[in-house]
């Protein structure tokens, strides 16, 4: 589908890109394919898609994987691919909210049969953030979580210790999945062009993450203030944006070996986790 298609098939139907729902739809096929073959998805997978859009990722998964389900929140969208047929009839086209999604119901139905289950999702930026957070309190039932992003964010979750990308956004998703890499796709890929460059990265759940995600949400909190304020130090970050005692902070750190004058970027996500258990775990004490 080229450009011409895709405003041809939005009129149509009476539709246009939405502004408020940074609505910039892949029109490129052979771009699909190449998201499908990063994101991993073989054979005896079931995807979830997030996002279907004009269906051309739809399409490449449905070629790929053993089931697709897609879920899409415009309404006008859902109905132009089922009247034009565009999908193939066992693509389960659905209309929804990804946010509101009872994700652990949809993964668990499935997973029915044993089939691996990934998550591929091309959203609008506003969106793709809180989506991913939601997504990492279900990673341990997914093989493998593929979504596009503003580049600023890939390189945030991939980001190292001591590097100025590095925040609570890569201690997080670094706790609970493996960063791979991540494509990037040019402008005209989209249907309108976004003013930003688009990046597909791929989460790999861990084995064995660093946080349950039990106590994911508490950690989070910590992590979170501790980056609030990156000029200061920990012990003041902690005690401004989470309301810590500072003795008690000091201590904690001191007791995990880390000097109480460090400052939250150089810390490593492993550090991160070792402070949020303890905090979290005497908080929950007293």
């Amino acid at each position: 589908m080229n450009v011409a298609e895709a405003r041809a098939f939005l009129d149509r139907h009476g539709l246009a890109p939405s502004r408020e729902r940074g609505q910039n739809f892949l029109h490129d096929a052979a771009q699909a394919q190449k998201l499908v073959r990063a994101a991993g998805v073989g054979p005896r997978d079931a995807v979830l898609e997030i996002g279907t859009g004009l269906g051309i990722l739809t399409l490449a998964l449905a070629d790929r994987a053993q089931r697709v389900r897609s879920v899409e929140i415009d309404g006008g969208l859902v109905r132009g691919l089922t009247e034009e047929r565009i999908l193939p009839a066992e693509v389960e086209l659905v209309h929804g909210d990804a946010l509101e999604l009872d994700l652990p119901a949809q993964i668990a139905e499935l997973a029915e049969g044993g089939a691996p289950v990934r998550v591929v999702a091309n959203l609008p930026y506003s969106v793709a953030t809180p989506l991913l957070r939601r997504l990492l309190d279900v990673a341990a039932g997914l093989a493998g979580i593929g979504v596009m992003v503003q580049r600023e964010v890939a390189a945030r979750m991939r980001a190292v210790p001591s590097t100025k990308d590095y925040g609570s956004l890569s201690v997080i998703h670094q706790w609970v999945v493996e960063v791979g890499g991540s494509l990037d796709l040019h402008g005209r890929c989209f249907y309108p062009v976004p003013r930003v460059v688009s990046s597909f990265i791929t989460l790999t759940p861990r084995a064995e993450p660093l946080v349950e995600p039990a106590a994911l949400a508490r950690m989070e909190r910590i992590v979170r203030a501790g980056f609030a304020h990156r000029r200061k130090t920990l012990v003041n970050s902690l005690k401004g944006a989470a309301n810590l005692d500072p003795a008690h902070v000091n201590s904690v750190l001191l007791g995990l070996e880390i000097d109480p004058r460090t400052r939250a970027e150089s810390l490593s996500p492993e550090a991160w986790q070792k402070i949020g258990a303890r905090l979290t775990d005497e908080s929950a004490d007293h």
